[in-house]
């Protein structure tokens, strides 16, 4: 997978606010790596299925996910940050 660049939809925008600033602090960290090496193993990063097989999820921590699209151009579009309950909006 390559990451020419990353985009954050108003939905991550708004529930980025929403956490703790040590999960926003610990996200940030991540989208450092995912640049770097979207295929890091500590990401955990796997293509989701069912209503969501267009999106892809990495970990931030055990509990919270960044849910994302792929762009045919290799853009990145962070769709989503939370618990794992994210996958139900």
């Amino acid at each position: 997978m390559i990451v020419k660049d990353i985009e954050y939809s108003k939905n991550f925008c708004k529930d980025l606010k929403k956490l703790p600033i040590e999960i926003k602090k610990r996200a940030i960290k991540i989208e450092r790596i995912f640049k770097a090496n979207p295929l890091h193993p500590s990401l955990r990063l796997h293509k989701l299925n069912g209503k969501l097989k267009e999106f892809w999820s990495i970990s931030v921590t055990i509990d919270y996910r960044i849910i994302f699209v792929r762009t045919d151009n290799g853009v990145i579009i962070f769709f989503s940050i939370g618990k794992h309950d994210i996958y139900e909006k």
